[in-house]
């Protein structure tokens, strides 16, 4: 849980807010903000901007089963709320789907590219301050390949997902610079990894 201490040392532009399951107090970036939406219905707010009270639950698969199986948040929101069936599957394909639109909207920049020639050169260079691996994709193939410096590596995305934001049938690699869109790219990934299970022992990581 975090301290006093640590509260203060967060950046004052991403102010903290408790997870319902695990009543830790967390950045939002680290967070699902949920409403409740029409006829009492629970809404994922991906983009944390819809109005209406906001219920926070950390990014995590385990703490969102956590507060459906306790009805954390009805408790919270002090009145009966519908989770819809499946909610856990759906903030996973939320993520999934806003994650490729972020790495898409930076490839159209020229922020982010993939193929492993191009990819290798922008670790290489230290151009690249996020690298993307399939998680699907194939153990030699990917150790071939690695961040160097600072960065961030995530394999989160599978072959066909990590394609698809390039307008590709799938894709092993990408990355990007640290252009205007890396730190919400960073965010995504790092919420959606919450929902996947981790990389296998020894991945090649920066």
């Amino acid at each position: 849980m975090a301290t006093d201490a640590a509260i203060k040392t967060l950046d004052t532009q991403d102010a903290v807010r408790k997870c319902i399951a695990t009543g830790e107090l967390r950045p939002k970036s680290e967070l699902l903000r949920f409403v409740i939406g029409p006829e009492q219905g629970l809404v994922f707010d991906v983009a944390a901007k819809l109005p209406g009270r906001g219920i926070w639950v950390s990014a995590s698969r385990a703490a969102l089963a956590q507060a459906i199986a306790k009805k954390m948040f009805s408790r919270s929101a002090k009145t009966q709320v519908v989770v819809p069936d499946g909610l856990e599957d759906w903030v996973e394909a939320t993520l999934v789907k806003r994650l490729i639109s972020l790495i898409g909207l930076a490839r159209k920049s020229g922020g982010a590219v993939t193929g492993s020639t191009k990819v290798k050169d922008w670790t290489t260079s230290e151009r690249a301050s996020i690298l993307f691996q399939a998680s699907d994709g194939s153990p030699r193939e990917k150790s071939k390949i690695r961040l160097w410096g600072e960065g961030k590596t995530f394999e989160c995305l599978t072959r066909h997902e990590l394609g698809a934001a390039f307008g590709r049938e799938f894709a092993v690699h990408a990355a990007l610079d640290a252009g205007g869109l890396a730190s919400r790219v960073i965010e995504e990934a790092t919420r959606l990894e919450g929902f996947r299970p981790a990389a296998p022992e020894g991945r090649m990581k920066g």
